[in-house]
């Protein structure tokens, strides 16, 4: 008897059914995989989004932030403004501004104030001297000066200060051309003189090879060539301004009692403005912050602060350093205000002579008879005649 799984179309059916089995069983698991997959990624995503919308709910609530704290200051570095500017060496340093600058007095002064602690210089200088012309207008002896200057190149600066309506140009190859220093109105006797020639002073401190200093006006004239007052003024040892006690209404009577205590009646001096002086007197005079604002605000009306600010200064600060006279000679002997002036006629090789040595004096502890290097006040019809001596009196160059 025959089983039942003898028959070939049963056995061929049940394969069949048990193929369709297995490949339902495939599909119903790939279908599940697909929907797994599906089902994850939205999930993801929509717990991105919800990230996303929380955090902007979160920073629409909260308080705004505060901005940020500014960089710390960034510290000068020489080297490296250095690398990107250029070298910047000790002749760079050395070399003064232009004389036409754009400082107040205030920056001037500072700037000028300042000085060197170690007193040797790490550089080869010829030492100069500061010819400062405190003026109206032009310098009325120029073409004499110019003689005076000619062949001594680098050995001599020259600064002007006149009234600043004065627009005129000097001619280029003049020494004088280009010499002019900011300036403000000045009147006579009065402290805005003395602030002049602070300002002149500060100037020419900007050079540092300025090591003497000799305030002149347009009406003075050199009584010796050029190396002669070039060595005098090198060598001296002593500054050179005027200074006495006169026991007068023109002396004494000019002082205010209310100076005191800075500047006491017995401290009280008078002389002559036109100084010359070195250069560590030079930079306490623009230095000064206790007796010239005294004198600016008392020296007033006929007190002639440009006759009693230096001497008092100088006779309180420096006294032993000073030699209590003028290099600038000036005729007083007719009275008066005023000097005497001297005009063409008055121009002689004798005249000349005389005030080249018509006097005795201390020079570096020693009695000469060189006592005056300049003098005050010749016209300017004078000059042809001093241009005529000046070879054969004061032996300047042809």
């Amino acid at each position: 008897m025959k089983g039942e799984n003898s028959n070939p179309f049963s056995n061929l059916l049940n394969g069949q059914l048990h193929f369709f089995s297995v490949l339902s069983y495939f599909l119903l698991f790939c279908c599940g995989l697909s929907l797994g997959v599906l089902l994850s990624s939205h999930l993801n995503n929509f717990s991105l989004d919800l990230r996303i919308t929380q955090l902007a709910l979160t920073t629409r609530s909260a308080p705004p932030l505060a901005p940020p704290p500014p960089p710390p200051p960034q510290s000068f570095n020489p080297a490296a403004e250095t690398s990107h500017a250029g070298h910047l060496g000790l002749t760079e340093f050395l070399k003064p501004p232009p004389v036409m600058h754009d400082m107040d007095d205030k920056e001037l002064l500072w700037r000028a104030s300042m000085a060197p602690r170690i007193p040797q210089y790490p550089f080869d200088r010829v030492p100069k001297v500061a010819f400062l012309f405190l003026t109206k207008g032009p310098v009325l002896l120029a073409p004499l000066w110019e003689k005076f200057f000619k062949g001594s190149e680098g050995m001599y600066s020259i600064y002007v200060h006149s009234n600043p309506s004065f627009n005129l140009s000097e001619p280029k190859g003049s020494v004088f051309y280009g010499r002019r220093i900011p300036s403000k109105e000045v009147e006579w006797g009065k402290v805005n003189m003395i602030e002049a020639e602070r300002r002149l002073l500060a100037n020419a401190l900007l050079d540092f090879s300025n090591q003497r200093f000799v305030l002149l006006s347009e009406s003075c004239i050199p009584l010796f060539n050029f190396s002669t007052v070039y060595s005098y003024l090198i060598n001296a040892t002593q500054s050179f301004v005027e200074s006495y006690d006169l026991a007068s209404s023109v002396g004494r009577g000019r002082y205010s009692r209310r100076m005191s205590p800075q500047v006491t009646l017995d401290q009280w001096r008078k002389g002559a403005q036109w100084f010359e002086m070195d250069r560590e007197l030079a930079m306490e005079v623009v230095s000064d912050q206790i007796y010239f604002p005294v004198f600016h605000k008392y020296c007033k009306g006929a007190c002639y602060a440009d006759e009693h600010y230096l001497p008092t200064f100088v006779t309180i600060k420096f006294g032993e350093k000073n030699s209590n006279r003028t290099l600038t000679w000036v005729d007083w002997s007719k009275g008066g205000p005023h000097p005497a002036k001297f005009s063409s006629t008055d121009v002689t090789i004798a005249f000349l002579e005389r005030l080249r040595s018509r006097s005795h004096c201390q020079y570096n502890g020693n009695t000469t008879n060189l006592c005056h290097l300049f003098a005050r006040k010749f016209s300017p019809d004078a000059l042809y005649r001093l241009l005529e001596f000046a070879p054969k009196v004061m032996h300047f160059h042809q």
